[in-house]
């Protein structure tokens, strides 16, 4: 499709690589969770990024996400974060999707959709050891893996989920990780040993070595982005998202005139306000406000005003900005940049929600590789 706005999401697919490969240094396996369409990067060209720099599995939180990417041709094992719900089953086996599991419920409805196939199931049996989100009680494993065996599937995977894993002084991860290994041990005197035992998120994976086991599951750090500052030092990752557009319109503003909706922002001398078309419908949120900051010409400006849905309006004082001039929503231009960090901060959350926040009508456009 024809491009006619500037706006556009730049994905660089070799950082993804670069990151992928920070990753496999603990030599272990990675599996790169391309869920929530990639972390907002777009899930097909980031797996096939991911699987051409090594990692070995992907990870998708809903069946349809593990479908797509197998309609597309991707052949790696997937791991689907979550059981399948009722009447996915049949579907997510015969595209050779692998669940995860821990309610009899669940393992009650994917024996029976296995048995239709005639053939065996892996499954990946999940343990809660302190999230509370979804997983079996530690207590209950052994017996619940008993019945997995006895209903004829093969259990290939044992896993956790750290809470806290961020917080590099919080000890419950290793209150967890404690609790993963008495299972591991209580299965184990049981003469049952999974062939994957995998604990460690992206912050786990680069702070703890200890979580590693046989795979380490990395979302967030394969788009070079950290849930905590202080890890920082203890990888090289590379942001693969960069977000532009384009000034569309400029006008001289006289003082004590106000901008956009509810006219809250009010010149106190003449300025240049730029026009630029984005707006929250794009991901770039109404509750940044006035905290904003955009790049143009490589000089930090504010948003003025209100967040439209499609546009916004940045004070460029008496400076010089022309129609045509980029903008700079994420990343760097010049000597300065913008990050992931800096927008979660000014919309009050994290940098996970930003870059998955890019609405689909933002194209993505990929370098450093195939983005089909």
């Amino acid at each position: 499709m024809i491009r006619h706005r500037p706006t556009v999401a730049l994905i660089d697919l070799d950082a993804v690589r670069h990151n992928v490969g920070e990753f496999r240094r603990g030599g272990v396996e990675v599996m790169a969770v391309v869920k929530a369409n990639g972390y907002g990067h777009g899930a097909l060209p980031v797996a096939r990024a991911a699987l051409a720099a090594g990692a070995t599995w992907l990870g998708v939180s809903m069946v349809e996400e593990g479908v797509q990417l197998r309609d597309a041709g991707i052949a790696a094992p997937i791991l689907v974060l979550s059981e399948f719900p009722r009447g996915s089953e049949k579907e997510a086996l015969a595209a050779g999707l692998t669940p995860s599991l821990y309610t009899e419920e669940g393992l009650a409805r994917l024996a029976e959709a296995a048995g239709s196939f005639g053939g065996d199931a892996v499954v990946h049996v999940k343990v809660d050891t302190g999230m509370h989100r979804v997983g079996l009680p530690p207590e209950r494993a052994p017996a619940f893996v008993q019945s997995v065996l006895g209903a004829g599937l093969e259990l290939q995977g044992l896993w956790t989920h750290f809470a806290t894993s961020e917080e590099l002084d919080d000890e419950f991860t290793d209150v967890q990780l404690g609790r993963f290994r008495g299972t591991v041990e209580r299965l184990k005197a049981a003469g049952v040993r999974p062939e994957y035992l995998h604990a460690a998120n992206t912050a786990a994976a680069l702070a703890r070595p200890e979580t590693r086991l046989d795979m380490v599951r990395v979302g967030l750090g394969v788009y070079g982005l950290l849930p905590a500052p202080a890890l920082s030092a203890m990888a090289d990752l590379r942001p693969a998202m960069a977000w532009r557009s384009a000034v569309t319109m400029t006008k001289r503003v006289q003082a004590g005139e106000a901008i956009s909706y509810g006219q809250r922002y009010r010149l106190d001398r003449e300025a240049t306000i730029a026009t630029v078309p984005v707006g929250y419908a794009d991901g770039y949120s109404r509750t940044m406000g006035d905290a904003a900051v955009v790049l143009i010409r490589g000089r930090r400006y504010r948003v003025a005003g209100t967040v439209t849905m499609d546009q916004v309006m940045v004070d460029c004082g008496d400076d010089p900005v022309e129609v045509g001039d980029e903008v700079c929503l994420l990343g760097r231009q010049g000597g300065e940049e913008l990050t992931a960090d800096d927008l979660a901060g000014w919309m009050g959350t994290i940098n996970y929600e930003v870059v998955c926040m890019v609405s689909e009508r933002v194209p993505r456009e990929y370098l450093g590789g195939e983005g089909a």
